[in-house]
């Protein structure tokens, strides 16, 4: 067997053996952008999930340690029945199949958004960032970088001069000052529409919280109403943004000084620097991790950097040159080797 089957026949062997279901079987439920993954089994005509977090390549302990975190706030977050952070196998609580993404549309969006709303205020007002990483400079710069790397030379084989890494560098500069303007709270990092599910009870389920940081406070609220995969007009993104600050000031997270503009330009540059990283990202997931499928959702994100950058003087030459650079150029299309 190869190390596919090889680990394929360790998860149903643990599976089975956890569960006591001899005759239990499993398929695939989902993956997202790493290297774990997740397998449906029905116990007794009840669904569970077989998660597997090979620990050389997912270490599964931070997703057990935030999602405890996230469940004593009163957050929905999988159950863990059974762990077995060695082998990286773990029996958790199905939270059914309907996630955020083909659920929302113009009629459901401000329901949705409004229990996703409440869900995120509840982590910041009550979730815990003690030891959790700290989304400071250093990781704000590593991510960023991801994109000259990714986007621009192996995807579409450009190299910067000397003149245009300076624009790169100023817009990186400016949006890490903004970023630090802001007061620090629980960052999920990842709290878009496919890691929130419509649930029965507790609406929304949370998942994949395992990159929790402690990091700016409009980063979690950019990543839902700027999310890569589905896109709303200004006028609507704003009223959320609006009626969430003031969430904020009355839950005393902000300072009263902090009006409309201001909150918005945070809003605005943080949500840049997310896309900025997922530009490159999503070409790395397809050239190094055999992803292609993500460069399909290339062009949405491209379209944040280049409108929000245009918003910001201070920014907007950033927007000037990766224009410039991509082109006529269909970025869905994957490059020569």
């Amino acid at each position: 067997m190869n190390p596919t089957e090889d680990r394929a026949a360790a998860r149903l062997a643990w599976a089975r053996h956890a569960t006591g279901q001899h005759e239990l079987t499993v398929e695939s439920a989902s993956a997202d952008a790493s290297f774990r993954s997740y397998w449906r089994g029905y116990i007794d005509g009840q669904p569970v999930i077989v998660m597997d977090s090979p620990p050389e390549k997912e270490d599964p302990a931070p997703w057990v340690a935030i999602g405890k975190r996230l469940a004593d706030a009163g957050l929905h977050v999988p159950t863990v029945m059974i762990a077995d952070l060695q082998q990286g196998f773990l029996l958790i609580e199905d939270l059914g199949t309907r996630t955020y993404l083909p659920e929302l549309d113009d009629n459901t969006a401000d329901a949705l958004y409004g229990d996703a709303l409440d869900a995120l205020l509840r982590m910041q007002m009550h979730v815990s960032t003690e030891g959790l990483p700290m989304f400071d400079h250093a990781w704000q710069t590593m991510e960023m970088e991801i994109m000259p790397t990714w986007l621009l030379e192996r995807h579409l084989g450009v190299t910067l001069e000397c003149g245009e890494w300076d624009i790169v560098e100023n817009a990186f500069t400016t949006i890490m000052h903004t970023i630090a303007e802001q007061p620090r709270a629980f960052m999920h990092r990842d709290f878009h529409s496919r890691n929130l599910l419509v649930t029965s009870e507790r609406s929304p389920g949370v998942i994949d919280f395992q990159g929790a940081m402690s990091g700016p406070i409009t980063y979690d609220l950019a990543s839902l109403l700027r999310d890569a995969y589905i896109v709303w007009d200004n006028e609507r993104v704003e009223g959320w943004v609006e009626a969430y600050r003031l969430r904020l000031l009355d839950a005393h997270l902000l300072e009263e000084k902090v009006d409309t503009d201001r909150f918005r330009r945070w809003f605005d540059l943080t949500g840049l620097q997310r896309h900025i990283k997922i530009l490159g990202l999503f070409c790395r997931l397809c050239y190094r991790d055999g992803k292609p499928g993500y460069l399909n959702d290339l062009p949405r994100v491209l379209r944040y950097v280049l409108d929000t950058a245009r918003r910001h003087a201070d920014v907007a030459p950033l927007a000037d040159l990766i224009e410039t650079r991509i082109g006529q150029r269909d970025i869905r299309v994957v490059a020569d080797a």
